[in-house]
Parts: C-alpha cells; sequence; structure tokens
C-alpha cells in the first residue's frame, strides 16, 4: 500500500478537535443545527473533566466535607469520629469515571449523530485537519465552515533538578490514585493543591503544603485562603507559606524535597499543582501560520481573531479556565457557526446565543475545601485596581440562623463588593461549609446586574444560609 492510499478524506461542515465537555457541546450544537460535524480524540471522549479533574476530585471530597459537616452536629459528631473508609471513597470515585471507560459517552456522540475519529488530530491547513489514528491510518478532514479548537490544558512542572527521576504527580495523579500515600508534599496554593491537600490529608496521607506565596487561593478574596488555611491546619496538614522548591530526588523510594531555606523534607509522593499550559503545542498551529503552544485569542463568539473559520473553544482562549465556562462557551459557539453556515446574521439577541459576555465580569467559581470558598466577579482588590469607585460590604456568616443549624463551631465569611455609581454588585465571595450551593444567587445578581434595590425585595427562605443576602442589604444600607 502506498503512502497516498493509506490517507482515507472526508468532507464535513465542522470539524471538532477535543472531545471533553466543551468539543461535545460545541458538537451537539451544530449537529443540532443540522450540521455534519466530525470529533477528534486522541485519549477519552469526555475529557480531562470526566476522568482527571471536575468528576473524580469531588467524588473524591464528597465524603470529607459530609463527615466534616457531621463531626459540627451535636448527636451525630460521636458517631463520625473514626477514619473515612478510603477503599469505599475510592471505588466511588472509580463509578464516578466509569472505570475510566468511554463507552457511555461514545454512546452519546453516535445518538446525536456526530462521527468520532480516535487519533492524534492536527491542522494541515486552511480548514483541514489530519488524524493519526492508533494504527497508523491517516485520515483527512476538510471542514466546509469551522474547525473548531477544544484541546483544553495541561498541568506545567517547574523546571527543577531530579523532576525526572522523581516522577511527580501533576493533577491527573491526584485524583486517579489507587491508595493513600504515606507521606504527600503537595506543592501550590490554587484550587488543585487545596483540594487535593483536604482529600488525602482525609482519606489517609499526611499532607504538606508548600506556598511559595503569602497565602491560598490568591485569586480570591484574601480572607478565603486565610479560612481555608486554617481548615486545613487543624485537619493536620502542615502549611508552609513563602516556602520555595529547590531541588527534588528520590532515594530508595523517598521522595526528598529541598526548600528555599535549606530544609529538607522526606515524602512518599509529591504533587506539582503549579498551573496550567494550553494543549496547542502539537495540533500544527504552525500550518496555518500561528504560534504552537500559545494561548489563542478570541472575540466573544470563540473565533480566533483574524480568522474566519477557526474558533478557540474552553481553556485553550485562556479566558476563564473552568468546565462551566468552557460549556458555555461552547454553546456559544456551537450556535454562532451554525448562525454563519445558514448566512444568518450573527447578533445580540435577548438570550445572547452568540456571544459570550458572562466571561468578562460574572465567572463563578467554588472551591471544594471545607470549608468552602465560592466566588463570582470581582474581588475587592480586583475592582479598585479597575478603575471603580467600589465598597466592600463584609458579614460574619457564622451570625446567620441558617449556618448555625449546621452545627456547632461554623466559621465563614461574606462580601460582596459594590459598585458605588450604579449601585449593582461587581463581586460575591462566600466562604463556609454549604455555600457552594449559594454562589449561584451571587451569580445571578452580577451577571443580571441587578440594582440593589431591587436586591432588597429578593426574599431569602428563613433559616438557610441564605439569609445572608438580608445581611449584608441591612449593612450597605444602614452605614
Amino acid at each position: 500500500m502506498t503512502e497516498t492510499e493509506n490517507i482515507a478524506c472526508s468532507t464535513y461542515d465542522v470539524v471538532v478537535l477535543g472531545a471533553g465537555p466543551v468539543g461535545e457541546n460545541v458538537a451537539d450544537r451544530t449537529r443540532a443545527a443540522g450540521l455534519s460535524t466530525a470529533v477528534v480524540e486522541s485519549e477519552l471522549v469526555g475529557g480531562e473533566c470526566s476522568y482527571w479533574a471536575c468528576m473524580p476530585s469531588k467524588a473524591l471530597l464528597r465524603p470529607v466535607i459530609a463527615q466534616g459537616d457531621a463531626r459540627r452536629l451535636p448527636g451525630l459528631s460521636a458517631s463520625v469520629q473514626g477514619p473515612l473508609d478510603t477503599a469505599a471513597v475510592l471505588a466511588r470515585r472509580d463509578y464516578f469515571t466509569s472505570n475510566w471507560k468511554d463507552d457511555g459517552q461514545i454512546g452519546w456522540l453516535e445518538s446525536i449523530g456526530a462521527d468520532l475519529h480516535r487519533g492524534h488530530g492536527r491542522l494541515t491547513g486552511e480548514r483541514t485537519v489530519t488524524v493519526t489514528g492508533p494504527d497508523g491510518i491517516r485520515k483527512v478532514l476538510t471542514a466546509r465552515h469551522a474547525v473548531a479548537l477544544c484541546t483544553g490544558t495541561r498541568a506545567v512542572l517547574p523546571d527543577l533538578p531530579g523532576l525526572d527521576e522523581v516522577k511527580p504527580w501533576t493533577s491527573r495523579e491526584a485524583t486517579s490514585a489507587k491508595a493513600a500515600p504515606g507521606r504527600l508534599v503537595v506543592v501550590g496554593g490554587g484550587v488543585v493543591a487545596t483540594e487535593m491537600a483536604t482529600a488525602w490529608q482525609a482519606l489517609g496521607s499526611q499532607v504538606t503544603l508548600l506556598v511559595r506565596g503569602k497565602g491560598l487561593l490568591n485569586r480570591m478574596e484574601p480572607f478565603a485562603g486565610e479560612l481555608v488555611a486554617e481548615a486545613l491546619t487543624e485537619a493536620g496538614v502542615n502549611v508552609r507559606t513563602g516556602t520555595s522548591v529547590e531541588s527534588v530526588s528520590r532515594d530508595n523510594g523517598t521522595v526528598v524535597v529541598v526548600t528555599g531555606t535549606g530544609d529538607r523534607i522526606e515524602a512518599d509522593e509529591i504533587l506539582f499543582a503549579t498551573g496550567r499550559a494550553p494543549r496547542t503545542d502539537d495540533i500544527g498551529l504552525d500550518t496555518i501560520g500561528r504560534e504552537p503552544g500559545t494561548w489563542l485569542e478570541v472575540d466573544d463568539t470563540l473565533r480566533v481573531t483574524g480568522s474566519d473559520w477557526l474558533y478557540a473553544v474552553g481553556d485553550v482562549n485562556h479566558r476563564a479556565l473552568l468546565t462551566h465556562q468552557g460549556k458555555y462557551q461552547a454553546r456559544i459557539a456551537g450556535a454562532a457557526i451554525s448562525a454563519r453556515a445558514s448566512g444568518a446574521p450573527v447578533q445580540a439577541d435577548p438570550w445572547g446565543a452568540h456571544a459570550a459576555t458572562a466571561d468578562h465580569g460574572a465567572v463563578p467559581q467554588v472551591v471544594f475545601t471545607d470549608p468552602e470558598a465560592a466566588a463570582v466577579g470581582l474581588s475587592l482588590a480586583e475592582a479598585e485596581q479597575a478603575g471603580y469607585r467600589v465598597r466592600a460590604v463584609d458579614y460574619d456568616l457564622a451570625s446567620v440562623a441558617g449556618a448555625g443549624l449546621y452545627g456547632d463551631g461554623y466559621r465563614g465569611r461574606a462580601r460582596m463588593v459594590v459598585d458605588l455609581e450604579r449601585e449593582i454588585l461587581l463581586g460575591v465571595t462566600f466562604v463556609g461549609p454549604g455555600v457552594g450551593e449559594l454562589i449561584h444567587s451571587a451569580t445571578i445578581a452580577v451577571a443580571g446586574q441587578v440594582p440593589i434595590s431591587r436586591l432588597w425585595h429578593a426574599v431569602p427562605s428563613y433559616p438557610t444560609i441564605s439569609e445572608v443576602w438580608l445581611r449584608l442589604l441591612e449593612a450597605y444600607r444602614d452605614n
């Protein structure tokens, strides 16, 4: 067989590179509009979120948070003082990842009429993707209307002496490990670092958390990181801020970490949670005059700047590295691609179907530690840096009746950042048990630019934690 005979060619309306939640949602929208759609995936259909991020991490954390809630309740606390059943927790995690098999996700793609192409996909010219399958056979997929890059991100490892021999964990190993290491060093102070420190400490590891900066969760209000750090310390985690890692090695199976101050820390495993990079280094960007390995700038329809056919959706455009925001972008991109394919105008409408405006100022996030930290919009510092005339209003969540019902020793805090010119909310942050389910109300207020005068008439149910809204508004009115 000649090389030419070893290449199959197919033409579709849309080619989607990457079959994670973002790529799946783009395909869902374009197929719903009647566009033939190919989806290319080199790993598991369902992507990072389904197998190595959102789902397994939250499956690990849910028993930890439930136990923490129970331990604060008189009448129940005495019954839950023992350790978690680590094997049962890991088995439940495996269930939520479908044991790292994607049959169900493949079935879903088939149900919407999208064609799946297994293998590594690369751009090989305008509107063209070449897929090299596991068997070495190549397929050339040509898109009539659009190619959507939905390839996500990968973990970044620092350039440290000895790192290769250590075989460190990244977020993937941290969420898929088959047993709890006796001693675990976690390097980083962000979401992955704090969540995995929370999980593995509760599952039996002795965790040391090394943070180069002054505190945790530095993209949120400072009190969020402070409350999470306090709780981690009380749970037994050795939290060390202002600590850099200078070198790592593995000696007879033991990881040896040397810090910037010369301290030597020994562990069984080490997790680096030190950032993400776009998975654009080997997808053929050079064939269309763009730089491999870079983030891709897009407009609000998720079309790559300077192109009329290329879209970059989800993490690769660096707008908001969150699954729910990527899926939101995918719905916008799918609608925009479909409209342009039909010749219809792409413009704002009552649903905002063609413009990803939420990425600019109303991005919600929940950190599933104990206590949870949840935020949407701008922090006080971000609002001030952006030039707004603002006021922060704080309230102790423990003073809310509904929070007290969660148990003894409830600790939490709420803040809303008010634009004093328009009297709307620019940002809201909650920290405390149970606040993850509270953040959507704040998202509606921020995204909808609801005037404070109207929020006053959104009456919270009693006794729930949501009564904090009343207390925040009272504090704003009375001071």
